[in-house]
């Protein structure tokens, strides 16, 4: 359990830890507590896996491929639809642990409203747009990169929900700024800066992609100067309305997760480095608690924002 310190309020929400943990790493917020050692009352949020109107199978093999410092994945929003998560997975969560996010994803307006409005009807605490997968043909990236679309997105889904809207952000785009702006006018309450940035993996024997999708979202290690920057944009944007930012892309200690604070994030989020640690959220609750009673601070909030330019 986190200590008093790392308390935060993100969106009207009360968290015990700063940590999220993102979507499409944990997959339905039960795959982790599996692990000896690992529990959901380490962290603050839980982003629920990619939920669109109907089931979807995802994208032909290989979906996953380890590059230097990161991972490509292009997983396709493989999901059960929305009525299924609904009905039969979220009463098996214990929302007493941690507080639980829906990611609404669609390839239609249309999808989106009615993805938003069931879950609107649901014991979820916050719903998260994904406007910005890079990996499905359709809708995507194409709502995503446009300031323009992203807004329409959001706007309908405001108008689905009461629950906080959290708009999740491409790094594949021209201004990223101007979308975010556009996206608070449309009535988001918070960002998740940044998602994946799109790659590629070549097999030179063969000389054909190594994805099945061709193309995949890169996260770990080697996105982590981008996004740092990503947050810090969206932050000079953001911070005159009080909407706060999940910062994310490459986090693996507490270190990088306080950069992100500094930078502008309120919390942060951890995913790839779950693959390959998944007992990192209680060491990083551990040195972000010795940071603030270092530099005698009182809570994460503290943090947010202080970077010197």
């Amino acid at each position: 359990m986190a200590g008093d310190g790392l308390k935060t309020n993100f969106c009207g929400i009360s968290m015990e830890s700063p940590i999220v943990l993102l979507s499409g790493c944990v997959g339905f917020g039960e795959e982790y507590t599996r692990v000896e050692g690992f529990s959901n009352a380490d962290v603050g949020a839980v982003v629920l896996k990619g939920t669109t109107g109907e089931a979807r199978l995802g994208n032909p093999p290989h979906r996953v491929y380890e590059t230097p410092d990161g991972m490509l994945n292009a997983i396709g929003l493989q999901n059960p639809g929305v009525d299924k998560v609904v009905d039969d997975i979220l009463p098996g969560l214990d929302f007493s642990e941690t507080r639980f996010f829906a990611n609404v994803s669609g390839s239609t307006i249309e999808e989106y409203e009615r993805v938003t409005r069931r879950f609107d009807d649901s014991d979820i605490d916050a719903i998260e747009i994904n406007i910005s997968c890079p990996n499905v043909k359709e809708g995507g990236v194409q709502f995503g990169n446009d300031p323009q679309m992203s807004a329409r997105v959001v706007a309908a889904c405001r108008a689905q929900t009461s629950k906080p809207i959290i708009t999740k952000l491409s790094p594949n785009q021209t201004d990223i700024q101007e979308n975010a702006r556009l996206c608070i006018e449309a009535g988001t309450d918070g960002f998740a800066v940044i998602n994946t940035l799109m790659g590629m993996a070549i097999d030179a024997e063969t000389r054909r992609p190594v994805i099945g999708n061709v193309r995949g979202g890169l996260s770990g290690p080697a996105i982590k100067p981008i996004a740092l920057l990503k947050v810090q944009q969206v932050y000079e944007v953001a911070k005159a309305h009080a909407v706060p930012i999940i910062g994310q892309g490459g986090i693996t200690t507490a270190s990088d997760a306080i950069e992100f604070m500094i930078a502008g994030a309120s919390t942060v989020g951890v995913g790839t480095a779950l693959f390959y640690d998944p007992l990192a959220c209680s060491k990083i609750n551990t040195g972000i608690a010795d940071y603030l009673t270092r530099h005698n601070m009182a809570s994460v909030a503290d943090l947010t924002g202080t970077l010197t330019l």
